[in-house]
């Protein structure tokens, strides 16, 4: 009897767990993509890779930005054996630093005459110091994109239509952004234990948001519309740098319930292909569909002051980019 009771319960729990924080869903959207241009940053694995293999299967031009040039290689191997595309390529990024950053774009605006779509895809759980000094969760999941994105902008308004995607995460919610601590230390948040670093990146992720909320604003009237995405709850690389023993605990649970790398770049491709959500540029979208945001991932104020100090941190001149931001 209690054992039929726990079988029960067990299984209307992962039966809710499945249909509401382990949900899928399917993207629909089918714009053309032969002829564009894509920028996918750490598209050699996860869900990065699972989004190039969809997109140059459309026909799409695609580029890996990535800092692994062995792993972007391979990926690009595997991309062209299933699709039979020969138009993917690999360029070198290490959202770690701003001076490589800066090298890919004027690569890139040198090398390539259109982007039509840029997805800010590259995420990581660690800690440490970025090549500039600033928290590793918050200079690559946020201002390395943000530089990316300021630099590549010009060259996304010339598309007829173009668009930018960043994957955020439900974790934004427990996100906070000292802005104190921010400009004094140049990270939000740090410490030796996993909890410390989850802390650090859920507040990575909300400026993520709040730079998908105002660089929407900063776009009205333009061809450039841009969406902010939770890909669920993703088996990927993202945690690799958590401790063995939770790697022990999370992983019987991942195999079972968490989704695989194409079932989590269906958000991302819906906001990709997706025809006539152009009104709907700024928001946050999580299966495949438009989610509300909390009060603190659409701060106007916050929005803006993480937008000024992002400038600042990456030395972008106050009157616009100029040539010597590169």
């Amino acid at each position: 009897m209690y054992l039929l009771l726990l079988v029960g319960v067990v299984l209307g729990a992962y039966i809710i767990l499945t249909q509401t924080l382990f949900k899928r869903s399917k993207c629909k959207g089918n714009a053309a993509m032969a002829g564009k241009t894509v920028i996918i940053t750490g598209g050699n694995t996860g869900i990065g890779k699972a989004t190039a293999l969809h997109l140059a299967r459309k026909g799409a031009r695609v580029i890996l930005a990535c800092r692994n040039r062995d792993k972007a290689e391979a990926a690009i191997r595997d991309i062209q054996q299933d699709t039979g595309s020969t138009d993917v390529l690999y360029m070198q990024l290490d959202l770690a630093s701003l001076k490589s950053v800066r090298c890919f774009a004027k690569t890139f605006l040198k090398t390539e005459s259109r982007l039509d779509l840029l997805i800010n895809n590259a995420g990581l759980v660690a800690d440490g110091r970025t090549e500039d000094g600033f928290g590793i969760g918050f200079g690559v999941n946020h201002l390395g994109h943000f530089l990316l994105t300021c630099l590549l902008l010009d060259r996304l308004k010339e598309a007829e239509e173009a668009r930018v995607v960043s994957l955020s995460s439900m974790a934004y919610r427990w996100g906070h952004i000292d802005f104190n601590a921010l400009e004094a230390n140049g990270h939000l948040g740090t410490g030796r234990y996993s909890w410390q670093f989850f802390h650090a990146y859920c507040n990575s992720k909300l400026c993520n948001m709040l730079f998908t909320h105002e660089l929407a604003k900063r776009l009205k009237g333009t061809n450039v519309t841009c969406y902010s995405v939770h890909p669920g709850v993703v088996r990927t690389e993202l945690s690799r740098n958590v401790s063995l023993w939770q790697k022990v605990f999370i992983e019987p649970i991942a195999q079972l319930l968490f989704l695989d790398p194409e079932a989590g770049a269906q958000t991302t491709l819906h906001c990709c292909l997706q025809e006539g959500i152009e009104h709907l540029s700024g928001r946050y979208f999580s299966c495949c569909a438009v989610q509300e945001v909390s009060a603190r991932g659409r701060d106007d104020a916050a929005a803006r002051k993480l937008w000024e100090v992002s400038e600042k941190l990456c030395g972008l001149s106050k009157g616009g980019i100029t040539t010597k931001d590169f």
